[in-house]
């Protein structure tokens, strides 16, 4: 990683300095002092930090909007307007301008509880930073800033039939930047769904989200996240630690941002646990799409599975880092990463880095990555069925992205993410 001393500091460093100086918003957050020494010792991440080659940070991010002042009355209320009857069952839990706001929010189930972020010192340690050496800059960073969030834990052995829904929501007004921390705490045998909708910011807005999956052992998790808004820049981390035999699959679908970036951190410390992190980006315009994760096999019998599309447009870029990382103790390890990418524009970009390394010698290793345009056989099969071109690309690309879509294991859920890639699949065709 590559350190920006003070002297060195742009613009937006030096914003983010005074924001942290200021302590807008400041939670009794253990360590936060320590988070932001973290992030100063490296500054914004650029094209010499490795993880961050494809998306210069640093160069990019000129500007820091002032952090987002606690909603108040009316701001609630607005949003009360815009949110969606929640579907049979669900559990909503609903954060505003990186707040966790109780009036929207319902009531969690039996063996549930939510208490919100810095509401007292045991909640707020639950959601402490991680600060090894090696800590992303940019999730250091949402520990030293974050205003706001929730921690919510699930009792042993508790099974939910319906998924808890998280919805980040900005209010209106003038350019504002958001740090919140959601961290879910999974005791042994528990079963949940969470999906996470990240929706409604405009174009001058900011955010930093960060979610922590604690997963206990023999526990299976099912995680979504939705990013859609105009957010100028949408930063989220997931770190996931999981136990022995502990399951998680986690999807991530990307519509929105004009840079987006999703940045996932998941450690496999228990034997026998098996993680599948999918996605599907759509990006159109001059928009900036990141995916980028590491998966560290700590414990032997693990297996891994990384899935993810792109379909990139017009002037778009896409990005995918993958890196799986098995450590000498982790024999016994089962991993396949595969990333597939369709070009939809001579100027559309698409960067893929999977990465290996391995320092164990009995595993099952593989990966790939793919980058084209369509084929251009099967478009001429439907257009000579009748098929107008826009149509008939709709359909190729719908198959396309369906199939990562299929990875979700909740039917409702599936159909919403189907019903949103046609949307912008529909779209795009009148466009």
């Amino acid at each position: 990683m590559t350190a920006h001393p003070a002297a060195a500091r742009n613009p937006a460093e030096s914003a983010l300095a005074e924001q942290f100086s200021a302590g807008q918003g400041a939670l009794p957050f253990p360590d936060r002092e320590a988070a932001f020494r973290a992030f100063a010792a490296k500054g914004l991440p650029s094209r010499r930090d490795e993880a961050w080659h494809y998306t210069d940070l640093r160069q990019r991010l000129t500007k820091i909007a002032p952090l987002a002042a606690a909603p108040g009355a009316a701001a609630i209320e607005a949003a009360r307007t815009r949110l969606p009857a929640p579907p049979p069952g669900v559990a909503r839990l609903v954060l505003l301008d990186g707040r966790f706001v109780a009036a929207l929010s319902s009531a969690p189930p039996d063996g549930v509880s939510v208490a919100s972020l810095g509401d007292d010192a045991r909640a707020s340690r639950a959601a402490a930073p991680d600060l090894g050496p090696n800590v992303d800059a940019m999730l250091a960073l949402n520990g030293a800033l974050a205003q706001g969030g929730a921690v919510i834990k699930i009792a042993p052995q508790t099974q939910l039939a319906a998924p808890i829904e998280i919805r980040h929501l900005t209010s209106g007004g003038a350019a504002k930047s958001m740090a919140s921390r959601v961290a879910i705490e999974i005791a042994a045998g528990a079963r949940l769904a969470v999906a996470e909708y990240f929706e409604s910011a405009d174009a001058r807005d900011q955010r930093n989200a960060a979610t922590i999956l604690e997963i206990g052992a023999g526990a299976v998790v099912d995680h979504t996240a939705i990013v859609e808004g105009e957010c100028a820049l949408h930063l989220e981390s997931l770190v996931a630690r999981l136990g022995a035999g502990a399951e998680l699959v986690s999807f991530g679908f990307v519509a929105g941002g004009d840079l987006a970036r999703r940045q996932i951190f998941a450690s496999l410390v228990g034997e026998n646990a098996k993680i599948a992190l999918c996605g599907l980006s759509l990006i159109g315009g001059k928009r900036h799409a990141d995916t980028t994760l590491i998966v560290d096999h700590i414990a032997p019998y693990g297996e891994s599975r990384e899935f993810f599309k792109h379909i990139v447009a017009d002037e778009a870029t896409g990005v995918y880092q993958g890196k799986v990382i098995v450590e000498p103790g982790a024999q016994k390890t089962d991993g396949g990463m595969k990333s597939q990418a369709i070009l939809l524009s001579p100027a559309a970009v698409m960067n893929n880095k999977p990465e290996l390394e391995i320092f164990a010698d009995d595993v099952i290793c593989g990966h790939g990555a793919t980058v084209g345009a369509l084929d251009q056989e099967q478009l001429f099969y439907l257009r000579a069925r009748g098929l107008p071109k826009a149509e008939a690309e709709a359909m190729l690309l719908e198959a396309f992205g369906f199939e990562a879509i299929e990875r979700v294991r909740d039917e409702a859920l599936r159909d919403v993410l189907r019903a949103k890639a046609q949307n912008w699949l529909a779209g795009r065709a009148k466009g």
